[in-house]
């Protein structure tokens, strides 16, 4: 090819061997410009991040991580007391006149939704609902008092028999301790007792009967103040 253009050229005038360099410089210097734009774009292709590719530094990444909230913990373990339900609902009022759950059945909580815990009790699948003490207690902290790590049957059955019998029925009596109280009929509700110290405690069969703990100076049950029909409800009677 060489040797044509030599002789090609041979033949032409000056100006037309002027043109014709012309032409060959301005085609060598635009396809130099197309090449070198062509490794500019690909350059640039490669130093760009991908569109799924986070931008941000690795510290700043592990800060973003850390400001996660940790997912809530899911206790398994026991029922801390006799739980009453209506369907698949357990509420914190824990009303005695609903059929009853005995505690220490087996159970583990399973999620939190709103104002609720997603639980299952002896293989069953219910929900915890805390409808009255929202103000005084977190959802977490409440499901934590309920679903307890330790068997209550340990201590229970260490009771006299007495005590035994009446939390085994779900009932108070003269002489129960708190925590025996706790385990037969659960906690009052938060709502109408803020501190477990109080010298009384209102609780409820349901949501018209009312029953009052009267506590003595040691802790334990002095009196059951209520209408007849609540005490036949709640109050043990010894056989």
């Amino acid at each position: 090819h060489e040797s044509f253009f030599v002789s090609y050229d041979s033949q032409l005038t000056s100006r037309e061997k002027f043109m014709l360099g012309t032409t060959r410089v301005i085609r060598h210097t635009l396809a130099a410009g197309a090449l070198l734009l062509m490794w500019g774009c690909q350059n640039m292709v490669t130093q760009a991040p991908s569109g799924g590719q986070s931008t941000e530094t690795k510290p700043a990444a592990a800060a973003k991580n850390a400001e996660k909230p940790a997912k809530p913990e899911l206790p398994q373990g026991f029922t801390c007391c006799n739980f009453h339900y209506e369907g698949d609902w357990i509420n914190d009022a824990n009303y005695t006149t609903l059929p009853m759950i005995p505690a220490g059945t087996p159970a583990k909580i399973t999620g939190y939704g709103r104002h609720r815990v997603l639980v299952e009790i002896g293989g069953k699948k219910m929900r915890l609902g805390l409808d009255y003490g929202r103000e005084q207690q977190t959802l977490q902290a409440w499901a934590n008092k309920m679903i307890v790590a330790d068997d209550p049957n340990s201590k229970l059955a260490n009771y006299p028999a007495n005590i035994r019998t009446a939390i085994q029925q779900g009932k108070v009596a003269p002489g129960m301790t708190k925590e025996q109280v706790i385990m037969s009929v659960g906690y009052p509700l938060a709502s109408e007792n803020p501190t477990l110290d109080a010298a009384m405690w209102r609780m409820w069969v349901s949501s018209f009967g009312e029953y009052q703990l009267l506590w003595d100076a040691n802790g334990r049950v002095k009196e059951v103040v209520t209408d007849a029909l609540t005490r036949n409800l709640v109050v043990y009677q010894a056989q």
